[in-house]
């Protein structure tokens, strides 16, 4: 290929290419790299006048602040219950809804429609529902245990806010799991069938092995997520009663913008936050992509 002809070709590349990256150095990347800088300083968000503090904000986060210890162990254990929930119930219905001969695009909507509402939104319909309806609906049934304090209660407070988080993703996952299904060939349910495998053995030892793909995207795309949680705690309880039901996201987000404007303190939590996240990632995409190798 003539030179002309090679330049040409990178210049196209480099015009569609170009203004992707730019945006994503402007709002992403620069913004990164500037908090991994701040966290090292006393900046508030506002002065041009700041000490560079070393590690000082790091220690402070992990030794002497109390709130943000339990906002991540919450958040642990939000995520936790997140990557089972969220995966086993999604896969199920992506089985059942395959295994369906009739109406499989209408239930794929139906469970797919809380994902196109704003999280946000969901959490303040929720908030009426486990405030107003459920209430109601003990007072005038038999189903008395429907009426607790979901929202004043921490131990009730989390398992709501779970309810509101697998009523808005599910239906996005199982989207996923039902197109690993579809790429499921035939001939080996087939074969499984004529060597006597019933339904459970066939899931196991045929369909599982052949969806891991999907298994290792839906199960990054629910830890991404459930690290980053934070429009349904911020709605339906706003962190508390107290900061019992406080995520990691929310504590930094009352440090650089509620508290003290203690934006360089925010930044080394956002950092630990990273790492935590970047670990956890990793550790998930090794174990996943073995388990992709040995199926």
């Amino acid at each position: 290929m003539p030179m002309k002809g090679v330049l040409k070709r990178y210049v196209s590349l480099l015009a569609f290419v170009a203004p992707a990256f730019i945006l994503y150095a402007i709002f992403l990347l620069i913004p990164t790299i500037g908090g991994m800088y701040y966290s090292f300083t006393d900046w508030n968000g506002l002065n041009t006048n700041y000490q560079f503090i070393g590690l000082d904000n790091f220690v402070e986060a992990l030794k002497d602040d109390p709130d943000f210890v339990h906002s991540l162990l919450f958040t642990l254990k939000y995520v936790l219950y997140m990557l089972v929930l969220q995966n086993v119930i999604a896969l199920l219905l992506a089985v059942l809804i395959e295994s369906r001969n009739k109406s499989k695009g209408f239930f794929r909507t139906i469970f797919f429609m809380p994902n196109m509402i704003s999280i946000i939104i969901s959490a303040f319909m929720w908030t009426f529902v486990f405030t107003q309806v459920l209430p109601q609906l003990a007072e005038k049934t038999m189903f008395t245990f429907l009426d607790q304090s979901w929202v004043g209660d921490p131990k009730f407070s989390f398992y709501a806010i779970l309810v509101i988080s697998l009523w808005n993703g599910v239906g996005y996952m199982m989207i996923i799991y039902l197109a690993g299904l579809q790429g499921v060939p035939q001939s080996l349910m087939e074969a499984a069938i004529i060597d006597g495998a019933n339904p459970l053995q066939r899931f196991m030892k045929v369909t599982l092995p052949m969806i891991t793909h999907a298994i290792t995207i839906c199960f990054f795309l629910t830890l991404n997520g459930a690290f980053k949680v934070f429009e349904v705690v911020y709605g339906f309880t706003g962190g508390g009663p107290g900061r019992s039901t406080q995520v990691i996201t929310m504590n930094i987000y009352e440090e650089a913008f509620s508290n003290n404007f203690r934006y360089g303190y925010a930044s080394a939590k956002s950092v630990i936050l990273f790492i935590i996240v970047l670990i956890f990632t990793l550790i998930q995409i090794a174990v996943m992509k073995r388990k992709e190798v040995e199926a």
